[in-house]
């Protein structure tokens, strides 16, 4: 009787754990995509310092890495995790998937630093490599430090020469940064966690196939649609 009892309590336990766990599945992500969503939003307030209008409403697809972390000392690197969205064939913005970014530097450095990272993809061609696989910026694909604020739309590069453009965050200052040398790849248990299944296809997550995503996605989604729209 007690070893039945015993077994039934077992049972019960680990029902709770998994029923906990379930619950508790893409928390993290979400909170991601809350960070995301509070970058974009200081760097869109201020049009001294925002992404010019013309990169922002012309380019295909849009990476959010909040906190990106940089330590070391002479041999350095750094990593972070963020969100990839894309316009779909309709126009709107995709649903994100996770990404990461890593690479080393060697300098004169120490200490550690945290830097929210935008990248801004001209082309479909740059997003497939990253899902295909990885992508080293400065590499496989051309990347160049973003013109900021309103005068610096006139003197962008309306043919967009390189693939990417790419921002930070740091400290209040908001500019363009040269990242050759990082690596961009998919997080596919990141993604698959924000979606709660066992594996969401990033193709399938951008082209808005299949999944169900948390009210947080489409609250992401209103405010890209609302920069697009700036004057």
């Amino acid at each position: 009787m007690r070893k039945r009892a015993s077994i039934i309590i077992l049972l019960v336990t680990a029902l709770f754990i998994c029923s906990t766990f379930t619950a508790n599945a893409g928390f993290l992500e979400e909170s991601k995509v809350e960070s995301a969503r509070e970058v974009l939003s200081e760097i869109m307030k201020i049009p001294e310092k925002r992404i010019p209008p013309v990169l922002f409403k012309d380019t295909y697809g849009r990476a959010v890495i909040p906190g990106v972390i940089k330590l070391g000392f002479v041999v350095g690197g750094r990593f972070g995790q963020g969100i990839l969205v894309v316009r779909t064939e309709s126009g709107e913005w995709s649903n994100p998937i996770f990404i990461t970014i890593a690479g080393a530097s060697v300098g004169f450095q120490a200490g550690v630093q945290s830097t929210d990272v935008i990248l801004v993809f001209k082309s479909r061609k740059s997003v497939d490599g990253i899902i295909k696989g990885t992508v080293t910026l400065g590499a496989d694909v051309s990347v160049a430090a973003g013109p900021v604020g309103r005068q610096a739309a006139a003197a962008t590069d309306i043919e967009l020469k390189a693939e990417i453009y790419s921002y930070s965050q740091s400290r209040g200052i908001f500019a363009g940064v040269a990242l050759d040398g990082a690596i961009l790849e998919v997080d596919n248990p990141a993604t698959s966690a924000f979606y709660n299944v066992s594996y969401a296809n990033p193709n399938e997550v951008l082209s808005g196939r299949r999944y169900s995503a948390p009210p947080v996605a489409d609250k992401l989604k209103q405010d890209l649609k609302k920069y697009s729209e700036i004057k």
